[in-house]
């Protein structure tokens, strides 16, 4: 009872914060919030489970509202394109780079492993690094190939 209620507690917190931010930024945040309750959840036992999965939820919203904030559109296109090109064309362990002159950001995109689902669906484990204003900043994540040619990033 009392994790749910830690939970409870941090998703409020997290619900009211992203109300007073932009698009960008929200996004960036529940997806960041994401990842880190992911991450929290595999530290520790028991009560300790609990406040890492509490302390990781904000950590990566923090994280992920100032990605948010910080890419424009021309980056995220950059990006986008990048990951799709890198997802179909690119060799394991191999990066891809894209560059934004504009604003200065960048980043890479490297397939980790490929494999195929039961199904016959195409998927493939990346590393993602974007450096924003000169700070490094690296994400892990698994895109699967859909039946339009077209890779869908899937967390």
């Amino acid at each position: 009872m009392k994790r749910v209620l830690v939970l409870l507690m941090v998703f409020a917190l997290l619900a009211g914060c992203t109300q007073r931010m932009g698009p960008k930024e929200g996004a960036g945040a529940l997806l960041g919030a994401t990842a880190g309750a992911m991450l929290g959840s595999n530290v520790g036992k028991g009560e300790g489970r609990v406040v890492a999965i509490a302390i990781g939820t904000l950590a990566g919203a923090l994280f992920g509202q100032d990605i948010g904030r910080s890419l424009d559109r021309a980056d995220r296109i950059a990006m986008g394109q990048n990951a799709q090109y890198a997802l179909e064309y690119t060799r394991s362990n191999e990066s891809t780079r894209w560059d934004n002159p504009d604003s200065g950001n960048s980043g890479s995109l490297t397939p980790i492993r490929t494999y195929q689902q039961p199904a016959g669906q195409y998927c493939r484990e990346y590393r993602q690094t974007v450096v924003i204003g000169g700070r490094e900043q690296q994400a892990y994540g698994t895109a699967c190939r859909q039946p339009d040619g077209s890779w869908l990033i899937n967390n």
